[in-house]
């Protein structure tokens, strides 16, 4: 028999051959399918964890529209609740962050008038000093929880570590960060101060 044919006949008896094959075939798919259920799993933790940390800003921003309430002890309640789903949470840094309004419709850059319609506020162009500082703001929003009838913005970014380390394989990072912001009025136990707002042309 020729070397020709006795070549042959080994690939067509290779190619037959089904034992093991199971076993090759998982070995290449396996990775595979672990990384895409990890991956899963991970982004399935990740609305879980953002729906506790939204769950919890909204009950701490109406406690804390409550006179007296103190916005350490707020903070503090979010950061339990949130800690209850995965105790190594915390707080990014800079964070909470409280901004108070005297109203809704305040919670946007300044108005101004666009002289030379560049949609940017120049010197010179007359804009409305809502927050009464005597200067143009892009958010003129006064930091700190307000006093009563204020609006207030309260947003809490927290971290996580990953549950698995796909992340990394992915080029991700090993914390998760989470944010959420709720907007509520202080219950009007006095009377409101509010800036009178007046046209500056400085």
């Amino acid at each position: 028999m020729s070397v020709a044919r006795r070549i042959s006949r080994l690939l067509r008896a290779l190619a037959r051959a089904r034992k093991g094959a199971a076993a090759i075939e998982f070995a290449m798919t396996a990775p595979v399918a672990l990384l895409m259920v990890m991956g899963l799993c991970d982004f399935a933790y990740q609305l879980y964890m953002q729906a506790i940390l939204s769950g919890a800003v909204q009950k701490a921003g109406r406690d804390s529209t409550i006179q007296n309430a103190t916005p350490a002890t707020i903070d503090a309640q979010v950061l339990t609740l949130v800690q209850a789903a995965n105790r190594n949470a915390a707080y990014v840094s800079g964070y909470p962050t409280r901004m108070s309004y005297a109203q809704y419709g305040y919670i946007s850059p300044e108005p101004f008038t666009d002289s030379n319609g560049n949609g940017v506020r120049d010197p010179g162009e007359c804009f409305t000093d809502v927050n009464g500082n005597s200067q143009w703001d892009a958010n003129p929003g006064i930091s700190g929880n307000g006093g009563a009838g204020d609006t207030v913005v309260y947003t809490s970014t927290m971290t996580y570590p990953r549950l698995f380390p796909t992340g990394g394989w992915m080029g991700w990072g090993k914390l998760v960060t989470i944010s959420a912001t709720t907007i509520l009025k202080n219950q009007p136990y006095t009377a409101q101060t509010v800036p009178t707002p007046t046209t500056i042309c400085t």
